[in-house]
Order: C-alpha cells, then structure tokens, then sequence
C-alpha cells in the first residue's frame, strides 16, 4: 500500500480517537489538586505533632515520596494516572513514581543489573538536566553581581 505524506497524515487523522481535552484538563486539575491538598494536611498533621515549619516540610515531602513508592508498587499509581493524567505529575510524587516504576520492571534482570541500573532511567535525565541548569543559573547570576 502507497500513500504520500499527505494520505498517510490525513488516514491517520481519520483513525485517531479524539481526545476529551475539557475532561481531561478538568481531572488533571482535581487529581493534581487532590494531591496538593494531600501533602498540605500531612504537613498539617506534622506540624500538630510538634514539628517545627521547616522539619514539618521535610517529613512532608518524605511522605509523599513514601506514598507515591508505595501505591506505584501496589499498581494504584498507574491506575490513578489512567484516570488523572497529567495531574499526577506533581513534582514530587510524579518523580517518585518515576523513579520506583522503572525499577519494579526490571526487576527480573537482578538488584543490580535490574533494578539499581534502571532506577534512574527516566527520573536520572531530569537530575542530571536540573542540576546544570542550576549550576548555569548560579553561574549567570554570579557574574551579573547578584550571586
């Protein structure tokens, strides 16, 4: 079967499902919202255990890597991802599931081989790309005195 660029273009335009953008914009929005409001009562609760602001945060953020390990490893992760997409990219539980899923699929191959070399698959870019920006950044802001 020949098709030009154009055929293929327009016979893939006819086959593909169209995308519920006001849903899905609607679901990231209450999914990712959820979260947000998932952290703020944990960092609550820490700062009623006696916690001060700033160590308060810290356990916060512990925790919801914790629970982002945890539920990517039950496979509920993924499965609230299927249904709030882009909503459970919230940086910190968005990269802890980064981190965990790669290791949970490979697995198999060993502990080192498997997991501890994959781990970083998809979340080692984003280290890697952030921490020299950072360092440009730094850098910039150095030498415009402001440093």
């Amino acid at each position: 079967m020949d098709m030009t660029p154009q055929e293929y273009k327009a016979y893939v335009k006819q086959k593909a499902k169209k995308s519920p953008i006001l849903r899905d914009t609607a679901l990231a929005f209450c999914i990712g919202g959820a979260i947000c409001v998932l952290g703020q009562l944990i960092q609550n609760g820490w700062a009623a255990a006696g916690l001060d602001k700033e160590a308060a945060g810290t356990a916060t953020s512990c925790s919801l890597v914790f629970l982002s390990a945890l539920l990517t490893g039950l496979n509920l992760y993924n499965k609230l991802a299927r249904f709030g997409g882009a909503g459970t990219l919230v940086p910190i539980t968005g990269f802890a599931n980064a981190v965990v899923s790669p290791a949970i699929d490979f697995k198999s191959e060993g502990l080192i081989t498997g997991m501890a070399a994959k781990m970083f698959l998809v979340a080692g870019p984003v280290i890697v790309f952030g921490t020299a920006a950072s360092v440009v950044y730094g850098v910039v802001l150095m030498l415009l005195g402001r440093g």
